[in-house]
């Protein structure tokens, strides 16, 4: 291993070149950052069990940076020195099935001659209950799919935003390759984000969009609107599909949930 003197002057060149990088990753300054990497560098990914080098490097940075020149990493602790060795801690928060899904993620990164010299990243997936209990930690094996942490959140965010705006679910015919296809990834790939990562399979994706438009209709439909033919038209093409999602999410019957909307209504009037 590469040792110099750890010094205050050396910490202190550290967290400069360090902090030069994480401001030029966070502005998309590709150029910039790959500057700042050592002739020599090692990147160790240990989520995908990948090192590289300084030519495969280029691509791995670009896919990684923010979208948004607003966007940022949610850090867990302040950027802690040891030397000529930088500590960062952050993690990426998701929407899974039950409750939040989060991306636990440190960075081991190492100055050489002002220069990134090593970086060892490592990220562990937390699957968290509402309540704030925390079910554990896994490590998908996500190398055979090729994708960091961070383009898996892409993933996840444009999945999210594809279902808002182009409501796909309400076609009854939608399948995960359809999905794939107009969000611009492999079949395996969001398959993989869904079950591996998000804890649910497609269908039960699809499904609780699809009950969350009919839970949004309910606010503005006439009373005279049975709640089957809002569950056909939200896409469920199953009487018993519906019922069962329904249930699962809101602890009750269409025809009890309806009921209770009825008395909270002419409790408000009342009031």
């Amino acid at each position: 291993m590469y040792a110099e003197d750890d010094g205050p002057l050396q910490t202190q060149a550290t967290g400069e070149t360090v902090m030069l990088y994480h401001l030029r990753w966070k502005h998309r300054d590709l150029d910039g950052v790959m500057a700042l990497y050592h002739p020599d560098v090692r990147y160790s990914d240990f989520f995908q069990n990948r090192v590289m080098g300084l030519a495969q490097l280029r691509d791995y940075v670009q896919s990684s940076m923010p979208r948004e020149p607003d966007e940022a990493l949610e850090h867990s602790d302040r950027i802690r020195l040891d030397g000529n060795t930088a500590f960062i801690q952050y993690r990426i928060t998701l929407r899974g099935g039950e409750g939040l899904v989060s991306f636990r993620a440190s960075e081991a990164i190492t100055v050489k001659d002002g220069l990134i010299w090593r970086v060892n990243e490592y990220a562990s997936l937390v699957h968290e209950q509402p309540c704030g209990e925390n079910t554990g930690s896994q490590r998908p094996a996500v190398s055979r799919l090729g994708l960091s942490v961070r383009q898996l959140s892409f993933m996840a965010d444009n999945l999210q935003q594809y279902f808002q705006r182009q409501q796909p679910y309400l076609d009854p015919r939608l399948d995960l390759q359809r999905v794939a296809q107009e969000c611009g990834y492999s079949r395996n790939q969001i398959s993989y984000l869904l079950n591996q990562v998000l804890g649910q399979s497609f269908y039960r994706y699809v499904n609780q969009a699809r009950l969350q438009h009919l839970l949004n209709a309910l606010d503005s439909a006439m009373p005279a609107v049975r709640i089957d033919a809002l569950a056909f038209a939200a896409g469920f093409n199953s009487l018993s599909a519906f019922y069962s999602c329904f249930r699962q999410h809101t602890g009750l019957s269409p025809k009890a949930y309806v009921r209770q909307m009825s008395l909270r209504a002419r409790a408000q009037d009342s009031a």
